[in-house]
């Protein structure tokens, strides 16, 4: 079995109203990888991945530079240890 991992991210930077979250929504299916993202009232994204450690990885890099008009400032990543509390992956509100 393929180690599973949980990443909380927080992310700073041009990060809101860049389509950010919608396409780490696409990422996320791409990679196969569940949990929730939110904008935060002081502009920055919130999110928790959950998956194989290669894929968890991998959204987690991609964050590193978000969507085509982002532009990330600061990645805070805070590895923890598999959960398995989502389905799916969402935007939370």
């Amino acid at each position: 079995m393929r180690e599973k991992i949980r990443a909380h991210i927080i992310v700073s930077g041009r990060v809101q109203g860049v389509y950010f979250r919608q396409n780490a929504i696409k990422q996320a299916q791409k990679f196969g990888v569940s949990g929730w993202i939110r904008n935060l009232d002081d502009g920055k994204v919130e999110a928790v991945f959950e998956g194989e450690k290669d894929k968890v990885e991998k959204i987690v890099n991609w964050t590193k530079k978000g969507s085509f008009f982002a532009k990330v400032l600061n990645l805070k990543v805070d590895w923890q240890e598999y959960k398995g509390e989502f389905n799916n992956f969402e935007i939370k509100r």
